[in-house]
């Protein structure tokens, strides 16, 4: 390394004005930065965080509280360039998980009393887009997923995101407070909206009035995060090790990172605009370009790249072919179904996200991305391909994607290597391959006939099976650069 800054943590502790469910690597790399560097401008200690962790990953959220709640990003601008910060505004976390001998909820009960706390005005969300349980074409409730239907059971002892926050907002209400802002930052469209759905439905199950008071008296702003956070590898601590870091906690991203926030919040917020949160009226521009272009194109790199045997993104964007794929598929198939603001120069936007994704120091695994392609990929794809569909244009990049993901569902590669498929309808795509493996058609047409993903309009659109169909045979029978070839 040549170029390193280091920046130290504020120091001073304070109190806790937010709680965020979803102790993860992006989380730390991204909102407690922004946090970090408020507390740090500002000197206001008001809003210190309590942060959740909602999964089975109890060692994270006691190694947290072995260190003080102090750890380390490391921001690479390349393998030559780096910052390192060291984040202390983590002031308190707490386990909501299933641990490793099965037990669940260890802090259950403080997680909910620091979420009903007078001090607490905003819960914010990083839980991926399966955490708020709806369905990913029609995005309703799934009342029917055993852990909602748990909640629904008991509400008192949630298991999930969206129950956690309505006995929260319940102990509220019953107590006479105001409720909190609820802040999501996943990456879904009209994040805001979504979680909003999630939480009035789960209400409305155990108590109307309770469910009318949350719709009436509950903000949900919408949010749009860009940050490019791996998981951590044992490459990244060795890395770290040798800059003096020895720390668990660790995570690593890239020098970029965008927020933009819709500034809805009743019960007041951090001044965080001179930290570079864009606080906006709204958000849904930013949001849509981002997860067509930047998380659609991902996407792409992933579920292909994945099945050609390539490890990172920097591996699959570094061939020209990949590379020019994704050029095209920006300019052409998700640019043109933007609105964005005036002045908005989306082929230099592209531009950057190649250059972002050729970022050698970061080692950002296709199969981490690939995960969850069912939640994902209505919002990154199929809209925005139903959309030029009925423009009258061509969508030959989407189409490849489609018969990517399909494939790559199997379970294994191009070469015959095999791989876990991490994925809430994992099962069902293996019953389908198991059905209809052997004709392609028929698997498209199956897959096509899964409406917990596909919209409805774009699975009957004329000749959209077919030229998946024809888009799954040649990457299967011809190899990824023919099938490469035919989106030209």
């Amino acid at each position: 390394m040549s170029d390193i800054q280091r920046l130290p943590t504020a120091g001073a502790s304070g109190r806790i004005g937010i709680v965020h469910l979803g102790l993860g690597a992006f989380h730390r790399a991204h909102q407690a930065v922004y946090l970090e560097r408020y507390r740090q401008r500002s000197g206001d200690p008001g809003w210190g965080v309590c942060s959740a962790n909602l999964r089975s990953n109890v060692a994270l959220v006691d190694g947290l509280r072995e260190a003080g709640h102090r750890y380390h990003v490391a921001e690479y601008a390349d393998s030559r360039h780096v910052i390192l910060r060291e984040i202390g505004v983590i002031e308190e976390t707490l386990f909501a998980g299933r641990d490793t001998d099965g037990q669940w909820g260890r802090d259950l009960e403080p997680l909910l009393a620091r979420m009903s706390d007078e001090s607490v005005r905003i819960v914010m969300l990083t839980v991926t887009e399966k955490g708020y349980f709806l369905s990913p074409a029609e995005g309703q409730l799934l009342r029917s997923d055993p852990a909602i239907a748990a909640d629904i059971d008991d509400p008192s002892a949630p298991r999930t995101a969206p129950g956690l926050l309505v006995e929260a907002l319940a102990r509220r209400r019953e107590a006479g407070l105001a409720p909190f802002t609820v802040l999501s930052c996943d990456n879904m469209p009209d994040n805001g909206r979504r979680t909003r759905v999630a939480v009035v439905q789960l209400a409305a199950i155990r108590d109307v009035g309770l469910a009318e008071w949350i719709e009436r008296e509950v903000a949900f702003p919408c949010s749009m995060v860009d940050r490019i956070v791996p998981a951590m590898t044992d490459a990244d601590f060795s890395r770290l090790a040798e800059l003096g870091i020895e720390d668990p906690n660790a995570v690593v991203g890239e020098t970029f990172s965008q927020w933009v926030v819709e500034d809805d919040f009743p019960l007041g917020r951090p001044a965080w605009e001179a930290d570079g949160v864009e606080m906006v009226a709204d958000v849904a521009p930013f949001e849509t370009m981002k997860l067509r272009m930047l998380n659609g194109s991902h996407s792409l790199l992933a579920y292909l790249g994945a099945l050609e045997g390539i490890e990172t993104v920097f591996e699959a964007v570094s061939r020209s072919d990949l590379k020019a794929l994704l050029r095209r598929y920006m300019l052409a198939e998700a640019a043109p179904t933007l609105n964005m603001p005036e002045g908005t120069d989306l082929a230099a936007y592209a531009e950057s996200l190649l250059e972002r994704f050729a970022n050698d120091s970061l080692r950002h695994r296709l199969q981490q991305i690939a995960m969850d392609g069912s939640q994902k990929l209505p919002q990154r794809w199929l809209l925005g391909a139903l959309a030029r569909l009925e423009a009258g244009a061509e969508v030959p990049c989407t189409v490849l994607g489609v018969a990517a993901w399909i494939r790559y569902t199997a379970g294994r590669d191009l070469h015959g290597t095999a791989y876990p498929v991490d994925d809430p309808l994992a099962a069902t795509f293996a019953l389908l391959h198991e059905k209809h493996g052997d004709c392609a058609a028929h698997l498209v047409e199956a897959f096509l006939a899964v409406d917990a993903v596909f919209p409805s309009a774009l699975a009957r659109w004329p000749g959209f099976a077919e030229t998946v169909t024809v888009a799954y045979r040649t990457l299967t029978e011809e190899g990824l650069s023919k099938a490469l070839g035919n989106t030209k």
